[in-house]
């Protein structure tokens, strides 16, 4: 008690998992969808659940398609205003990685009104449509019930031209692979859950989560950009492998170019991770091929830092190696100082492999 009012618990406090930690593991996923309609019925959706892409897409004319979407979890941080802002822009992410525009969102709310005050979930609600207005979108609306766990998120609709729809399933053998920025927001949630992540560290990991990828419907415009996905909670090696499988090619990512946010490797040595980690590995490793030097596999800190879920991540882009230079140096003068050139595509299995 502090002058007669009842201490209230940090919002991660409230939740089992944090962020995009918190999604089901792919391997469960697959299994999940195995025997769900076919949708081949429906000439007008371009895009559908066949090659886990970030978005549903549905043509209305020559001219126009519509990106539907959503996204929502529980904290990763105890800010309510921050919460709010991260989960916003994870959401709205999924439709410039689609190469669309957003033009509205819906609140999706679900909270221990028992145990939170309502001011504190004023400030998520307030914390998302700040990040709705920074993209220049209302929200326009929601849904809310009484949950046990603290959840927030967005159903965001955008839209596209046919010409400039960029999907996970368009990498072509020669092209060069760029993420746009650094990995490691899972291992800095962790650390944040144990009070162990300073306040430099908490504002790097918030100003890259609250970082808007509108740099997507840019890079959509350029003919010579093949595909394009957001590294969210299945980590660098779950969507790379994503965009493999769609592609029907390999994805080869140089591990000494994968940018990552300034302690993340120090937090992983440490033992820092989620357990999306751990899930994320049991569900994918066996596509991911290793490098050679390390017959044992890769150190646990190292797999962790691979496998480590991102909320609000960066995009990974294929494009071709003539104008990879030119596309990196537009995406960092853009505002993503982190942007990297991490691999390639080449011919051969759906698989990825980390050189």
């Amino acid at each position: 008690m502090a002058d007669g009012i009842e201490s209230r618990p940090r919002l991660t406090e409230l939740a089992h998992g944090g962020g995009c930690g918190c999604k089901i593991a792919p391997g469960v996923l697959r299994d999940l969808l195995a025997d769900q309609p076919m949708l081949g019925a429906f000439p007008n959706l371009l895009v559908g659940t066949e090659t886990a892409d970030d978005a549903a897409v549905w043509q209305i004319d020559d001219g126009t398609c519509v990106i539907a979407t959503t996204d929502f979890f529980m904290p990763m941080v105890d800010d309510p205003f921050d919460f709010g802002r991260i989960a916003a822009a994870n959401a709205i992410s999924d439709v410039y990685a689609m190469g669309g525009a957003p033009v509205m969102a819906l609140a999706i709310l679900g909270m221990p009104i028992d145990k939170l005050d309502p001011a504190t979930i004023r400030e998520i609600l307030k914390g998302g449509a700040s990040i709705c207005g920074e993209a220049g979108i209302p929200v326009a609306g929601g849904h809310s019930i009484d949950a046990p766990e603290p959840i927030y998120g967005l159903a965001v609709i955008g839209l596209v031209h046919p010409d400039r729809l960029r999907r996970n399933a368009g990498a072509r053998p020669g092209d060069a692979l760029i993420l746009t920025k650094g990995l490691g927001v899972g291992i800095y949630s962790a650390a944040i859950k144990k009070g162990a992540l300073d306040a430099e560290g908490y504002a790097e990991m918030v100003a890259s989560t609250t970082l808007l990828n509108r740099v997507g419907a840019d890079l959509a415009g350029d003919p010579e950009v093949h595909g394009i996905t957001d590294v969210t909670g299945f980590g660098i090696l779950g969507h790379a492998l994503e965009m493999a499988r769609g592609s029907g090619v390999t994805l080869r990512l140089r591990e000494d170019d994968l940018p990552f946010l300034a302690q993340a490797r120090r937090l992983a040595e440490a033992g820092f991770a989620t357990g999306a980690s751990t899930r994320n590995w049991a569900s994918y490793g066996a596509e991911v091929r290793l490098p050679e030097n390390l017959p044992g596999g890769l150190p646990d800190w190292r797999r962790k830092l691979l496998t480590d879920p991102q909320t609000s991540g960066g995009l990974l882009v294929a494009c071709a190696e003539s104008a990879a230079d030119i596309l990196l140096a537009a995406i960092r003068s853009a505002g993503y100082p982190m942007a990297r050139r991490i691999g390639d595509v080449v011919a051969g299995p759906s698989v990825v492999e980390v050189t």
